[in-house]
């Protein structure tokens, strides 16, 4: 998917920047149609895989436009026996602006007729087509974050954390704690960061399908975190701890009047026992289980709600 808010963010800090997206695969390749890649004079971001394919298209990406195929075993000496080709544009605040916000569609001549019909299918069913090259037009839908991720607290493991997930696509992610002293200097992009007094209070303004990380610095916190969430709602919600905190928070949430099988909805612990303790092997863990969320359908979700409200 076109990533349309990281063209922009690339835009505004490098001015003018060449993007190269994988327009056409045949045989085995290393990534797939859509991957792209942004370079800019001393820079890249993102990746079209492949070693040599990606270093020779960032060499050339500031002087070339246009589609260039890409003979992946003999022309580049790589593992992959097959074929790419490749789309390389250039992009300035103007070009930009002009994006469309649903569907971008671009080619030679007139706009064929196969690829009005998936940008008309786009806008009125909300269906996203897969990008391609179709006859002669490269099409891609416009990349909307899918999964709002809400990160509470800002110490050494929600830094870890938030690091992990903000390079990854379709992730929404806010972070949380009590002030801005509490965030670092620079905060990845794409990273919301939102300092508040009081943290419980902000547990209305998330969507009922977040999902919600609590790795603050107070286990008084943390369990008023879950009690809120428990009375708003929340698509995944997970606890930094031990067996011990999660039967201690158990019996606490039960007497505020939560049901066994809401509070078992809370994760706890998070991560991967067996990555061990430090912060960025934590953080490993739960993006993991972050990323199998997108994988799931999400009418799937146990969303929980109860009449309480919140």
């Amino acid at each position: 998917m076109f990533d349309l808010q990281g063209l922009r963010r690339a835009v505004a800090a490098h001015g003018r920047v060449a993007r190269v997206v994988v327009a056409e695969v045949a045989g085995s390749s290393p990534r797939e149609v859509g991957a792209a890649m942004l370079v800019w004079v001393g820079g890249q971001s993102g990746t079209i895989g492949g070693g040599a394919l990606e270093y020779q298209a960032a060499q050339a990406a500031l002087t070339r436009q246009g589609l260039t195929r890409h003979p992946l075993g003999p022309g580049l000496g790589q593992c992959c026996g097959g074929a790419v080709t490749l789309l390389t544009e250039h992009y300035d605040a103007a070009a930009v602006a002009a994006l469309d916000e649903t569907v971008i569609a671009r080619g030679p001549g007139d706009r064929p007729l196969a690829v009005q019909r998936l940008i008309d299918r786009a806008r009125a069913r909300g269906e996203a087509p897969a990008p391609q090259l179709l006859q002669g037009w490269m099409v891609e839908p416009v990349r909307h974050p899918t999964l709002p991720v809400w990160v509470w607290g800002a110490g050494h493991v929600g830094r870890a954390v938030v690091d992990v997930l903000a390079p990854l696509p379709d992730l929404a992610v806010t972070w949380l704690d009590t002030g801005p002293e509490r965030f670092p200097e620079t905060v990845a992009e794409g990273v919301t960061p939102l300092p508040v007094a009081e943290p419980v209070r902000a547990v209305a303004m998330a969507p009922r399908t977040a999902a919600h990380l609590i790795l603050t610095y107070s286990h008084a916190l943390d369990l008023d975190l879950c009690h809120a969430l428990l009375r708003h709602g929340f698509g995944f919600a997970g606890l930094i701890g031990s067996e011990t905190k999660k039967a201690r928070f158990s019996r606490r949430l039960q007497s505020l009047g939560h049901t066994s099988a809401e509070i078992a909805r809370i994760c706890c612990p998070i991560g991967q026992k067996a990555l061990g303790k430090h912060p960025q092997a934590i953080a490993i863990g739960v993006a993991a289980q972050i990323v199998s969320l997108q994988t799931r359908d999400r009418t799937e979700w146990p969303i929980h709600s109860s009449a309480s409200g919140a």
